[in-house]
């Protein structure tokens, strides 16, 4: 026979995430005299919008690097096959360590660039979805401050 499991009203215990997520109830436990909880159950889905935001901008970030990458591995065959073409052609040894020397010079520098725009890109993404942050942050805190500040008002005039 199946163990029942006795729900505990914890959330974390009872494996009831969903319970969680409904912030209309949650306010409800914790209600402060004077604090509007709708206002503080609107600040809370403002911050799960923010989230996904965020989310959505460091996917799109990581996806635009690995795209860039995968661009870069099929540029990297096709230049490798070029070199060894070109290497495979009859000449003069100190030609063809010179060309080799070249050839190594380039690659090098399109490494360098290849690194530098890969950065770029990462860059950019981390920029944006930190200020998505900060931006929802500094505004929460605000709406936070201000329910409070309307509840001590709201307290004090009685």
């Amino acid at each position: 026979m199946p163990k029942t499991q006795t729900k505990t009203g914890n959330p974390f215990l009872d494996g009831d995430f969903g319970a969680m997520t409904d912030f209309t109830k949650v306010a409800e436990q914790f209600k402060v005299p004077g604090v509007d909880s709708n206002a503080l159950v609107e600040s809370q889905r403002r911050n799960f919008e923010a989230f996904a935001e965020i989310n959505r901008v460091a996917f799109d970030g990581a996806r635009a690097i690995m795209q860039r990458q995968a661009e870069i591995l099929r540029q990297a065959t096709e230049e490798a096959t070029k070199v060894v073409r070109e290497l495979s052609k009859p000449g003069k040894p100190e030609e063809t360590m010179a060309k080799q020397a070249d050839l190594v010079k380039q690659a090098y520098e399109q490494c360098l660039a290849n690194v530098r725009e890969l950065t770029e890109i990462g860059t950019k993404s981390n920029t944006q979805a930190a200020e998505l942050f900060n931006h929802r942050f500094t505004d929460g805190m605000d709406e936070l401050k201000g329910a409070f500040k309307q509840a001590k008002q709201a307290n004090g005039a009685k």
